[in-house]
């Protein structure tokens, strides 16, 4: 093997192992921003008037029950929420876009610092949001954090992740059993499918592992919630902070784009 050939093959494998460092790295944060949505979720349900601040799928049926008793006020909160929401989300794409195509190594951080300062901002003064009827500012502010989350880290790799949500998840994690239970009898007629089988079995430990995380952050500000009130969101705000570190090292969305279908 020629000099040129065996440099060439090293900077290969240094480029996959590369990416596969990376992608774990991605893997592991996701697990972390689900373990924050959770207990976002959880806590400005409990506090703030039984809505959620992540699951919009939730607060669209409140929705449609409060127009059609003639709830208005309570419409008027749950539009609120979901619009809020929606903007936090395409501001957060915009500025994931933004960075990408100039090249801004560390974009993600930008995202989950305003998203630290929204929750962080709830959490510092709860009694003045809770009294005199301000309850719409911190569900704005909290539902907004959420759905720029949603827009920083979408993708692994070629699987698509969501870490304020996971009815979704559920549904790609019935869908990945249910492709490996065909491929064990794929290889039980002997067919060369090992390779894929555990391919799709990891993906879907991890799709279960997003589950999992969503459902401890949960439990995690229920405990909380009991203890510390609203200022159990400076856990979430903290780790949100933690990770703009990790972004600094191993940059989160600068793939985003190219990681599209």
């Amino acid at each position: 093997m020629y000099p040129t050939q065996s440099c060439g093959l090293v900077s290969i494998q240094r480029s996959v192992a590369s990416s596969v460092d990376h992608k774990k790295t991605k893997a592991f944060v996701a697990l972390l921003l689900t373990f924050v949505a959770g207990c976002v979720d959880i806590v400005g349900y409990l506090m703030i008037y039984n809505m959620f601040t992540a699951h919009m799928t939730g607060n669209t049926v409140h929705l449609a029950n409060d127009i059609l008793q003639a709830h208005w006020p309570e419409a008027a909160m749950a539009a609120c929420v979901i619009g809020c929401f929606v903007a936090g989300s395409i501001i957060g794409r915009t500025i994931i876009e933004m960075g990408v195509r100039s090249d801004s190594r560390s974009v993600a951080s930008a995202t989950l610092l305003i998203e630290a300062i929204l929750i962080a901002a709830v959490a510092l003064d709860p009694g003045s949001w809770i009294s005199g009827g301000g309850i719409l500012v911190p569900l704005a502010m909290l539902a907004a954090a959420m759905g720029i989350q949603t827009a920083t880290l979408t993708r692994i790799g070629s699987l698509t992740v969501h870490t304020t949500f996971v009815t979704g998840m559920l549904n790609k994690l019935a869908q990945l059993v249910s492709q490996a239970l065909v491929l064990s009898l794929d290889l039980r007629r002997g067919e060369n499918v090992v390779a894929e089988r555990g391919k799709v079995l990891g993906q879907a430990r991890f799709i279960f592992s997003i589950w999992l995380l969503y459902l401890v952050g949960a439990g995690t500000g229920t405990w909380m919630k009991s203890i510390w009130g609203m200022r159990s969101l400076f856990l979430p705000a903290g780790l949100a902070l933690a990770i703009i570190a990790v972004d600094q090292f191993s940059p989160l969305s600068i793939e985003e784009e190219q990681d599209q279908p």
